[in-house]
């Protein structure tokens, strides 16, 4: 099975086998969105728990 394209650009695995994802809306509309809220959403997160198995697979190539 071939990995998919999308989410190999959009996922990354830690060296501890979590998946990092970046946030959502950081890309347009920013004027109305306060400096606080473009700040948090520039920092990386974790994918959840009940997502990752869904991930992973993506990620199998």
């Amino acid at each position: 099975m071939k990995t998919k394209s999308g989410a190999k650009k959009r996922f990354a695995l830690t060296g501890t086998g979590k998946i990092k994802r970046k946030h959502a809306y950081k890309s347009h509309i920013l004027t109305k969105k306060t400096t606080k809220r473009k700040r948090n959403l520039t920092y990386s997160t974790m994918v959840h728990k009940a997502d990752e198995a869904n991930v992973k697979e993506m990620l199998q190539g």
